[in-house]
């Protein structure tokens, strides 16, 4: 056929080629001035080549050809794969293909033709564009776009249910017939799946089940050119079964035993039955029932959602003296098994559950909670409201004793005795509280006579009823006001009356006033208030600028009470539109507490407690003066003694300076050294040689530190004697504590009497005494 087509370019060619030779005879002839250029036509053929040609290279692929009559005409082709794969003669324009085709990879080629003079290179005519066409023949397997496929279907799936899907893909050209078909073909896994030619895969059996065998594994064949073995390729297909609820759970043993004690909350754990379900955790709803067994209102049975076990636990508490054993059998169950597909195995799922309830030791019970006793207040004769009970719920039938934990409000206003009797030690005050409170506990005695630790608690309530036993009393919001002309029928105030006891359900307070010999009058208004109006006007202040208006309220209560409350009423001046101008201040009344009275007591009893202290220091500082006064008389020497550490003094050398003679006559006579006018002008210390009474002085040292080492009483370590006079010559007086009691001084204290009693005191500390005579 390729010969047929060229054959036939070939003649139009040459017609071609002749009618323009024609035409340019003629316009030569007609026109020799002209020269324009006529266009011409480029001939060739369509050009067409199969793919993968098994002949020699090169292979022909077709002729270009142009119009144009000029010897030194040459052919070219250019393009992206000109002079490469494809090339041209240049004479007779012959296109060679130098590469076999694949049409997968590329399926058309473009070019570009011309045609050049060989002696200038110059284009003898336009550049024209054609196309090489690749034909197609089928050399492709078709290929499976993954080599492993994946699909899921629900176990007991209907025959024909869809799973999934392959695809293959071949490269051929689809428009060619028969190149680019694919079929599809089970080869492995066919007694349980099928594909069409679409490749979907469905299912052929519909007692596929999941618990026996959960994925399938199958081989897939994809071939081209339907009718004939065809080239193929093959793909695998795992395809798994998804979980459908229709199993029903299974008990993991035939009977469960469990021990508990008789203490266990309500709702705590019991214990936990177990079953097998052989769907997954999704589909497992397992419900737990009684079958047979009385004790469905003592029990029950909650599936935990996680595990599927069975909770079992009390709804109501147990007692070991009344039931000991609890027997009762269970059925498991699942509501949402699809019935459809549930294969039946055997009988229902029962097992059979016992509970064996051991002892414990339980502290009492009580026979009623709470209690509750009514008692009037103020009630001297009731001593007794009633009593609690509890017993021992054990075999052992222990005794109680009963004891008081906590009271509200706190205090001896309700007291229990060891047998549970609820006693009152007083009356009860229903305006301190209207309700008592207390918490009473029940412990069992032991047969050693000890208190269990275990206990159990009771509420008593105790409610005061009402008497009335207070007066009402005035309530007015502000101070009451009035101006001094005011008219007639003026309210002045409204006032109101409060009771501690409850209110009379018989009526309202009751107002009057104590007298009608006034210019106030009271109107009732019948809703527990009252209203204080002017009775004649015109008030005069110069007569009573306050006054004072008793006003009697009753309680219409069982028995009556009234009670007397003075209103302090001021006049004042005001303006034309009775606006008040001016009101004299009324002196405040200022009530005291309880409390405040008891702390002044106080303070006053501690301050005479202070004074009669102070009293008593003063009259034995006297006496301790007059008891020295005869000790200076009869002691020889007095002297003080200072306890040191770590101080040795200055020896025997600090007596040097004092004129020891001196020392020893005052000691000897007795007799006072003459006060000299200037001291520090006057004395002067002795000259350092006079040792007269040194040698004394040495002797009565080493006597004392005789003394000192032989006498056990003392602290033992070193002590230092300073002894309270210094000699008369000294110019400092002595540092003795022992003389600062003493009266040597020349003031006269006396004139501290005539100051009166305020420092009577005083005078008494200073004041000097006749006939007392201190000598050191």
């Amino acid at each position: 056929m390729n010969h047929l087509i060229l054959l036939f370019s070939l003649f139009l060619a040459l017609a071609f080629a002749d009618k323009e030779s024609q035409k340019t005879n003629q316009n030569f002839s007609s026109n020799n001035v002209s020269h324009k250029r006529l266009k011409r036509d480029w001939i060739w053929n369509q050009m067409h080549i199969k793919e993968e040609i098994d002949t020699p290279l090169p292979h022909h692929v077709g002729k270009i050809t142009s119009s144009v009559r000029n010897n030194n005409a040459k052919y070219i082709i250019e393009g992206e794969y000109a002079n490469t794969i494809f090339k041209v003669e240049e004479t007779s324009g012959d296109v060679y293909a130098f590469e076999r085709l694949d049409r997968e990879k590329k399926a058309e080629y473009e070019l570009t033709a011309l045609i050049i003079d060989r002696r200038n290179n110059q284009s003898l005519e336009p550049p024209s564009k054609f196309i090489i066409k690749v034909y197609d023949i089928n050399d492709n397997v078709p290929v499976f776009v993954e080599k492993v496929f994946n699909g899921s279907v629900p176990e007991m799936s209907p025959v024909g249910t869809s799973v999934t899907k392959v695809t293959a893909v071949d490269a051929d050209d689809p428009t060619v017939t028969g190149h680019a078909t694919v079929t599809y073909q089970v080869i492995k896994g066919d007694e349980y799946f099928t594909v069409d030619d679409s490749g979907v895969i469905s299912t052929t059996r519909a007692d596929l089940d999941r618990e026996n065998q959960s994925t399938y594994e199958i081989i897939v064949k994809a071939k081209d050119a339907p009718g004939s073995s065809g080239d193929s390729s093959t793909a695998t297909v795992i395809i798994t079964l998804t979980d459908i609820n229709d199993n029903f759970p299974v008990f993991k043993h035939p009977s469960f035993h469990f021990k508990v004690p008789e203490n266990i909350s309500v709702g705590g754990e019991v214990g936990r039955v177990k079953v097998e379900d052989v769907d997954e955790p999704q589909h497992r709803n397992t419900k737990y029932s009684f079958v047979r067994g009385d004790y469905r209102d003592t029990f029950e049975i909650i599936a935990n959602p996680f595990t599927n076990e069975g909770i079992i636990r009390p709804k109501k508490p147990l007692d070991f003296e009344k039931v000991a054993e609890y027997r009762f059998d269970i059925e498991a169950t699942d509501p949402t098994v699809d019935l459809r597909y549930f294969k039946s195995s055997g009988s229902r799922s029962i097992s059979t559950v016992t509970i064996e309830v051991t002892d414990v030791d339980e502290p009492p019970v009580f026979t009623k909670l709470p209690y509750e006793f009514k008692v009037r207040e103020n009630d001297p004769e009731m001593r007794t409201l009633g009593s609690v009970w509890a017993y021992d719920p054990d075999a052992a039938k222990r005794k109680i004793r009963f004891i008081q934990r906590r009271a509200s409000p706190n205090g001896d206003y309700i007291r229990v005795s060891d047998t549970g009797i609820i006693q009152l030690p007083k009356p009860l005050d229903r305006e301190f509280s209207s309700s008592y409170n207390i918490t009473v506990a029940a412990q069992e005695i032991l047969e050693d006579g000890r208190l269990s630790d275990r206990e159990s608690h009771a509420q008593v309530h105790v409610i005061v009823t009402d008497e009335n036993d207070n007066a009402p009393e005035l309530v007015y919001p502000e101070e009451p006001r009035v101006c001094e002309n005011a008219a007639p029928g003026k309210v002045i105030i409204r006032i109101s009356a409060t009771d501690k006891d409850e209110i009379s359900p018989r009526g309202f307070f009751k107002y009057s006033l104590a007298t009608e010999d006034s210019n106030f009058s009271l109107v009732e208004n019948y809703d527990n208030t009252a209203n204080i109006t002017v009775k004649y006007g015109q008030f005069n202040r110069e007569l009573a600028k306050i006054h004072y208006l008793p006003v009697i309220i009753s309680d219409n209560g069982d028995p009556e009470l009234s009670s007397t409350n003075t209103l302090v009423i001021s006049v004042c001046k005001c303006n034309e539109k009775g606006n008040f101008t001016f009101c004299e201040e009324r002196a405040k009344q200022v009530g005291v507490s309880i409390q405040a009275l008891v702390a002044i007591f106080i303070c006053i009893f501690t301050i005479i407690v202070f004074f009669a202290v102070i009293t008593l220091l003063i009259l034995l500082r006297k006496r301790h003066k007059k008891d020295l006064s005869g000790l200076g008389r009869n002691v020889a020497e007095i002297h003080e003694q200072l306890v040191t550490y770590d101080e040795e003094g200055g020896g025997e050398m600090d007596t040097t300076s004092y004129d020891v003679s001196v020392l020893n006559s005052v000691r000897k006579n007795g007799v006072k050294p003459e006060a000299v006018p200037s001291p520090y002008a006057q004395v002067q210390k002795p000259p350092g040689n006079v040792t007269s009474g040194a040698g004394e002085m040495e002797m009565m040292i080493e006597v004392k530190k005789d003394e000192a080492d032989n006498d056990r009483d003392l602290l033992p370590y070193d002590t230092l004697h300073i002894y309270g006079y210094e000699g008369a010559e000294s110019i400092a007086e002595s540092l003795s504590s022992l003389e600062s009691g003493s009266s040597d001084s020349d003031i006269d204290y006396d004139f501290l009497n005539d100051w009166g009693p305020r420092f009577k005191m005083l005078a008494e500390l200073y004041g000097s005494e006749p006939n007392e005579d201190f000598v050191y």
